[in-house]
């Protein structure tokens, strides 16, 4: 069991200047403590000096990095790390960026930390923190976990937000922090963040910013452009989705029904009339706007098909609910929002085993599923 607190396994111990981290002789001064990081074999309480190794050091000094970057002897321990290792922050980066993309979130979020109490005006490593937590909430909020989604997704804002402040600007800060809004259907900040990705990166050069940088400001004029064609920083429109995320569908049904009145041919504002009228049990209105929705360009979307299978699902049309899920499916094939929505329809038909092999499928692709676990539990397979 880990400690509640991670620094209960890090002794402090005075070393002499002989000690030796690799081929590098350390400038060690005998008067300051240095954090070892005690094996996992150590009885509480005991220490074998003879037993030392370098890693245990390296792991302790990590370790007051990412616990107690306001040590009193932080800038003594820094220079042991950068002497001992002077290519650390690049090892840490690669290993935390590894481990978020494996989902050890936990592992990923201490390197990260021990990454900023290592170099805190590092404003790339903040950057990579908020695009981490940003991470970090899509994962959750798949898994059905919103309220710890939304507590990673603050996190993620707060971290967004220092990178924006930056001197220099970093490009990749409004890039990256402009999508996050997309996400969170806060469009006029999105906007001002392509605006200004754009702006930082118009003078560039195709060599300078290579194929990557192309794409990314292509995508950002994309985005912009869809922004504005389609007036999605319009007031009511961004009232709406707040209203309706927050369960208060009717009054967000009043700010989406003045928001088409203007703009007719916006598919996202008929996809969101149709997801208040769905979440107020109106199937049939319901099914109107997700078609309509369809009908209009982009509007053909694997999240249009499954919200509109659900009201087929609810008004006992299970043949439709399947031919349109599957038309989901085949847009993404790896939804697990779409999958669970096919365990669901198998167990309104009475196919028990075969909504069990869906729920499975929902785990292979994320274990942590709420509802799949829920429903396997709740099947007894």
């Amino acid at each position: 069991m880990k400690p509640s607190n991670p620094l209960d396994n890090v002794y402090f111990i005075n070393l002499d200047e002989s000690v030796k981290f690799s081929d590098n002789a350390l400038q060690i001064d005998p008067t300051i403590p240095l954090p070892v990081q005690k094996k996992d074999k150590d009885a509480p309480g005991t220490f074998n000096m003879k037993e030392l190794t370098q890693e245990q050091i390296l792991a302790g000094l990590l370790a007051i990095m990412a616990y107690d970057p306001k040590n009193q002897h932080i800038l003594y321990y820094r220079s042991i790390l950068k002497q001992a290792r002077p290519d650390l922050k690049k090892e840490l980066t690669e290993a935390a960026i590894l481990k978020a993309k494996n989902e050890d979130w936990d592992l990923a979020e201490e390197i990260f930390s021990s990454l900023r109490g290592f170099d805190p005006d590092d404003l790339v490593t903040v950057l990579n923190t908020a695009l981490f937590f940003d991470q970090r909430a899509d994962s959750y909020r798949r898994s059905g976990l919103i309220d710890d989604a939304d507590a990673y997704d603050e996190d993620a804002l707060n971290y967004y937000r220092e990178a924006l402040d930056a001197e220099p600007a970093i490009p990749d800060a409004f890039f990256n922090a402009a999508f996050f809004y997309l996400k969170k259907h806060n469009f006029k900040e999105a906007k001002s963040c392509f605006e200004t990705y754009l702006a930082l990166t118009c003078d560039a050069k195709d060599e300078e910013l290579g194929e990557n940088g192309i794409y990314k400001k292509n995508r950002a004029q994309q985005m912009l452009d869809e922004i504005n064609n389609r007036n999605m920083e319009d007031d009511h429109f961004t009232a709406a989705y707040d209203l309706i995320a927050h369960g208060k569908e009717k009054e967000g049904l009043d700010e989406i029904r003045q928001f088409i009145e203007k703009n007719p041919d916006v598919w996202n504002a008929w996809f969101m009339l149709g997801w208040a009228l769905r979440r107020l049990e109106r199937y049939d209105d319901a099914k109107q706007a997700f078609e309509k929705a369809l009908t209009l360009e982009g509007g053909e979307t694997a999240d249009t098909f499954n919200e509109l299978s659900i009201c087929y699902m609810e008004e006992g049309d299970l043949g439709k609910a399947r031919k349109i899920l599957e038309k989901a499916l085949a847009l993404d094939s790896e939804n697990t929002k779409i999958i669970s929505n096919l365990g669901y329809l198998a167990l309104k038909e009475g196919k028990t085993s075969e909504a069990a092999a869906y729920f499975q499928a929902v785990l292979e692709y994320d274990p942590n599923d709420k509802i799949a676990l829920a429903e396997l539990a709740r099947l007894e397979v």
